[in-house]
């Protein structure tokens, strides 16, 4: 196998592992465990994009599929504990108590 064909392979490899981190990062059910998934990928990527050493690469890509396999156990174990989405979400919250289903939010009962 030449260095190029080999070179390609490892390429094609980092770029599938990085979709794949992505897209179970996606998965989290808590925006800030969503977001902050997303953001750790796209910087350890962005960290090791100038490694050239075919070993370290490889080794750069069983850490990457290490964390692949922990987050899809935390993306199910997450999903278990599902909680009203955030404002920043753009989502509407509150519980759906009021007439036909609607979102109905409790009066702060404090200064009047």
């Amino acid at each position: 196998m030449s260095v190029s064909a080999l070179s390609r392979d490892t390429a094609f490899q980092a770029r599938s592992l990085f979709r794949s981190l992505l897209r179970q990062s996606s998965q989290f059910s808590n925006y800030n465990f969503r977001e902050y998934a997303v953001r750790r990928t796209k910087d350890a990527f962005r960290e090791h994009q100038n490694e050239t050493e075919e070993r370290r690469i490889q080794e750069l890509i069983q850490q990457g599929l290490q964390n692949l396999r922990m987050m899809k156990r935390q993306t199910v174990i997450s999903q278990f504990y599902q909680l009203d989405r955030l404002v920043v979400e753009g989502q509407k919250t509150g519980k759906e108590t009021g007439p036909d289903g609607g979102i109905v939010r409790q009066k702060d009962t404090g200064w009047d």
